[in-house]
């Protein structure tokens, strides 16, 4: 398997924060790959290490084949930061006119790749200035600008987390349209997001990367062995029970039924019909549970 993103024990440090530490990233061609953690998980510093907008306190990185910060890769990536920035006094269509010019885009092929970008985003026809756009809009062209050089690899650094669900379903959209042509390394805190647009993530906390692992073989890893039952009668006790057992990573109560994670499947089910027993409880359901993004998220980076 070929990969854009190389990291081997990479690390940051300000002073005596550890903002990212050994962090070992492989970031597959042609992926969507979710770039996950609570804020101030580095998310942001370990894309300007990418960029080489920053140096690393140690370790190594391979970006498109080539070493960073010193590689020439920069030509070959694009980058929307989490907060763009324009001249308000430009329009869409000047302003890609401006990107492409520092590209040394050939004046016939700007021209074409503006028009195909300006449709894609659905800014096509818009003559209102950036200045007055709303920030749906601006994430969108940020986006247009950050492909406008065609490139193998784009960053995208929390795109949708000041967007409303309109502006989000809008961007979200844009970024499956172009999946297809080009790598998308889509730093986010926004779970569902991910869900619906990445097929490969990496989990950041405190700097230091949880798991890496396609969205398929999570749900799998953390599926078998998470149950939902219903209990007839007072179910307190039991559960006070069922959190002292070794084999119970986690429970808590969910709509009206009882979530169970458990480290060994097997002795659950031997237990827990002798628990109900004990308590003179009535089992109203028992099911297992598919756990959704969220919910593995959670479990891996609480303290």
């Amino acid at each position: 398997m070929e990969h854009v993103i190389q990291t081997e024990n990479l690390c940051r440090q300000f002073g005596t924060v550890k903002a990212v530490h050994n962090l070992s990233l492989n970031v597959p061609k042609g992926s969507v790959y979710g770039f996950l953690g609570p804020n101030g998980a580095g998310k942001t510093t370990t894309i300007k290490l990418l960029l080489g907008l920053t140096k690393p306190s140690a370790g190594t990185i391979r970006v498109l084949g080539q070493p960073a910060p010193s590689g020439n890769y920069l030509n070959r990536i694009g980058f929307l930061p989490d907060v763009p920035n324009f001249y308000p006094w430009m329009r869409g269509e000047e302003f890609l006119d401006f990107v492409g010019q520092l590209f040394a885009i050939p004046p016939a092929e700007l021209k074409k790749r503006k028009a195909e970008l300006l449709e894609i985003t659905g800014l096509q026809g818009v003559k209102t200035k950036i200045g007055g756009y709303s920030r749906g809009m601006k994430q969108r062209l940020g986006l247009a600008q950050a492909l406008i050089n065609q490139p193998d690899l784009v960053f995208l650094d929390e795109p949708t987390s000041a967007l409303d669900p309109i502006g989000r379903k809008e961007l979200l959209d844009t970024i499956s349209m172009i999946s297809h042509r080009c790598t998308v390394f889509f730093s986010t805190h926004i779970l569902t997001d991910v869900e619906r647009v990445c097929d490969r993530v990496g989990i950041l906390n405190q700097g230091e990367l949880v798991t890496e692992d396609t969205i398929s073989n999570l749900h799998k890893r953390f599926a078998k062995n998470a149950f939902r039952l219903a209990v007839v009668g007072d179910p307190a006790p039991f559960i006070l029970a069922l959190k002292g057992r070794e084999w119970v990573q986690e429970v808590r109560e969910e709509n009206g039924s009882i979530l169970v994670t458990a480290f060994d499947l097997t002795a659950a089910q031997q237990e827990i019909p002798s628990l109900l027993a004990e308590h003179r409880l009535g089992l109203g359901k028992l099911e297992p549970v598919e756990m959704n993004l969220e919910d593995i998220f959670v479990r891996l980076v609480k303290p």
